[in-house]
């Protein structure tokens, strides 16, 4: 797994071995599972760079500094080619 700005780990896959399987499967579930309940439980990392190719129905929590889409520190959602405040 790799980490981008913050806490939330990223799942980046392992190398498959040659041999027996189960562990490395144990360990691959262990790991997604880890990435969807950060994502489950909302959590948001303060993010200190814009997206290099924002989506509509992006969420981000602006550091209001490095990464300020306009209204300072705050919540911000991605629609139609910009970013709006949301609180």
């Amino acid at each position: 797994m790799r980490q981008l700005g913050g806490s939330i780990p990223r799942y980046t896959p392992g190398a498959v071995p040659s041999g027996d399987v189960n562990n490395y499967l144990r360990d691959e579930l262990a790991k997604i599972a880890s990435v969807l309940s950060s994502v489950m439980d909302g959590q948001l990392d303060v993010t200190t760079v814009a997206p290099a190719k924002p989506r509509d129905g992006m969420i981000r929590l602006a550091d209001g500094f490095t990464f300020n889409p306009g209204s300072g520190r705050g919540f911000y959602g991605y629609s139609n080619g910009a970013w709006r405040f949301l609180g």
